[in-house]
Formats: C-alpha cells, sequence, structure tokens
C-alpha cells in the first residue's frame, strides 16, 4: 500500500473510531489488538470491569465500602500497562480506593474512554491531548474537541525508537524510502508520531503496515517488514525480546533530521537511548520523544483526583519503571491540557 492511500485509509479509520469512542461506544476498551503504549495498541488481556467507571463495592460481611476506579492503560508489550500496575498497588496501599487496570489500546482510544467517562484515568501521550483538547492535529478530533479532558501529571519520555534488523542495511532515516515499515496500529499515536517523522525528513515512498509492538517484532523477524517505529520508554518490552533473538539496528533521528521534526511538531524534544538498553546496541542513540502522562475528566471528583495524585506522587519510591523520570517536581514538564483541579490542589499546596 502507498504511504498517501495509507495515510487515507488511516484518517479514515480513526475518524470512524474516534467517532464511536466519544459517543461512548468504546466500551471498557480491553479487546484491543496489539500491545503498544502511546500507539493506541492493547491486547484486551487486562482485569476485566463493567462498562461503567467509578463502582462502589460493600464487603460480603457488610463492613467497608470500596470505590472502584476504572483505569486505562496500555499494551502489554509497552510500558503503559505494567507501570498502571504499580500504580494500582500503591493506591490500593494508601489510599480507600482500587483500581481497575485494563490493557487497552492507549492514547487515541484512552482518550474516547474518558471522554464517554467510561474510564476515570488514563495513560496517553502529551501530543494526542493536545490535540483531543484542541479539537485538531488528526481527523479523529477535529473540530471535535473533548472540552471534558483534563491532566494529573507528566511521567517520563515516551521515546520514538525507529527499530531494524541488521541484515536490511538500513542506518539512517534516509534508508527507509522504498522500504515496509510497520507505523503502528491504525488511529494509534505511534501511527502520528511515525508519518509525522517521515514527512517531516522527505520520506513519501515507503509501504505502510499496520499492527502492535509484538506483532511489528514477528513481522522484523520474519522478514516480513524491514523497520517499525516504536513509541514507549525505554526498554520497551517488545523490542527487548527481539534483541534477545536477532541483531537489532535503532536508527537514529539526529542532526538535521531531529531539527527538521522538532520544527514540524513542537511536541517533540531531544532523547537519548543509553548505549546497553537492548542486547547488541553498545552505543547510546540519538533520537526524539513525546511525553506521557495521566489524564482524567472535568466529571471525578476533585478530591478523588486528589487523593489518587497524592498517593502516587508521595510514594515514587516505591516504584521500578522510570524511576528516573517520575517525580513530583517534574510531573508538570511539558503538560500539554489544562490541569483537573484535583490534581492542581496538589501539586499547587
Amino acid at each position: 500500500m502507498s504511504s498517501d492511500k495509507s495515510r487515507r485509509r488511516f484518517l479514515e479509520a480513526a475518524g470512524v473510531a474516534g467517532v464511536a469512542a466519544l459517543a461512548g461506544c468504546s466500551g471498557n476498551g480491553g479487546d484491543g489488538s496489539g500491545d503498544g503504549d502511546g500507539d493506541g495498541s492493547g491486547d484486551g488481556s487486562g482485569d476485566s470491569g463493567g462498562d461503567t467507571a467509578t463502582e462502589t463495592e460493600t464487603g460480603g460481611d457488610g463492613g467497608d465500602t470500596e470505590t472502584r476506579l476504572s483505569w486505562h492503560a496500555g499494551g502489554t508489550g509497552g510500558t503503559y500497562y505494567p507501570l498502571s500496575n504499580e500504580f494500582k498497588t500503591i493506591v490500593e496501599a494508601n489510599t480507600d480506593f482500587s483500581l481497575n487496570v485494563q490493557s487497552t489500546g492507549a492514547s487515541v482510544e484512552n482518550v474516547g474512554s474518558l471522554a464517554s467517562e467510561s474510564a476515570d484515568f488514563a495513560l496517553i501521550q502529551n501530543d494526542i491531548a493536545y490535540f483531543a483538547k484542541n479539537g485538531t492535529g488528526i481527523d479523529t478530533f477535529q473540530d471535535n474537541a473533548i472540552e471534558n479532558l483534563q491532566g494529573v501529571a507528566t511521567l517520563y519520555p515516551e521515546t520514538i525508537t525507529v527499530v531494524t534488523l541488521e541484515d536490511t542495511g538500513i542506518e539512517t532515516l534516509s534508508d527507509l524510502s522504498g522500504a515496509t515499515i510497520n507505523t503502528g496500529d491504525l488511529g494509534s499515536g505511534t501511527q502520528v508520531n511515525a508519518n509525522q517523522i517521515l514527512e517531516a525528513v522527505g520520506i513519501t515512498d515507503y509501504n505502510e503496515q499496520n499492527a502492535g509492538f509484538s506483532q511489528a517484532s514477528e513481522q522484523l523477524a520474519n522478514g516480513d517488514i524491514e523497520a517499525a517505529f516504536v513509541v514507549g520508554g525505554w526498554p520497551v518490552g517488545a523490542i527487548e525480546d527481539l534483541a534477545n533473538t536477532n541483531d537489532v539496528q535503532i536508527v537514529p533521528i539526529e542532526g538535521d533530521n531531529r531539527d527538521a521534526v522538532k520544527d514540524a511538531a513542537s511536541w517533540f524534544a531531544d532523547d537519548t537511548i543509553p548505549g546497553g538498553t537492548y542486547t547488541g546496541v553498545d552505543e547510546a542513540v540519538e533520537t526524539v520523544a513525546v511525553q506521557a502522562m495521566i489524564a482524567t475528566h472535568s466529571g471525578v471528583p476533585a478530591d478523588t483526583v486528589e487523593t489518587i495524585t497524592a498517593a502516587i506522587f508521595d510514594n515514587v519510591d516505591e516504584l521500578s519503571i522510570k524511576t528516573d523520570f517520575i517525580t513530583a517536581d517534574s510531573a508538570q514538564d511539558g503538560m500539554s491540557i489544562e490541569l483537573h483541579e484535583g490534581a492542581a490542589a496538589y501539586f499547587d499546596a
């Protein structure tokens, strides 16, 4: 499929999916087919739950009540899902709330779940949050601003990783010309970012495939594609698995190419994948990143948001994922949308 045709198919599919999700038809969001972070590709393996968000449960002996909140994450092959489960552990140990963490299609799908209030909290990319809140950027949100979407905190860089195998001969972005590339699931944040980057550096003649991270890794290993875009905090589990069995190469986004990407979209920032992050990739690789963030909606009570925010950021030392990045001091860096009043009450205290 040509790049232009694929982009048209993406925009049509994203628009249809977005309208369904924003109308509240996305259900619990746990039936996706891939496994990304901000890419919009879940695998449905998260905890099961009802189609409503906040629920109150009473113990069988008529004792204490427990308020169950719906938290939409991402796929199991990325960072959103395991990190969300660490948040679940912290919240349940320090509050009277429980979190129902669900594996979903991540950013774009999660915005739909927040819009319909079928989720109380979700992890999304800061660029997708901006598009949604302002009704711009991609067809899903064009002239359809999600007014109830509000921010809680930013977390860590969502690194743009362009991964290939050494035997493809792809070493620079220019080498992607004419290649078959997995740009992420249709309608996903990863696909949005991938197409932005390729367009910014002038690459238009490529064949586009669309699948989640784990499937993209399988495609690379089988020789079905030559490169894949992955968006997520390093290390990404699917790339780790691929690197353990294949000679992988990470294609840098650096120099003039990096400048062109940042000029095209202001939410991209410099990032570096340290040497040794993946087996066989010993040298640091320059690239760009967006930001992962926690989002909620205006219908969640202020004291609930403040309690959840405090539980997480008062206990970040209990996290094992992204510990170098997730802090109360940096939690508003890159915040691209209006802050929920409950989060503001915590961070302004």
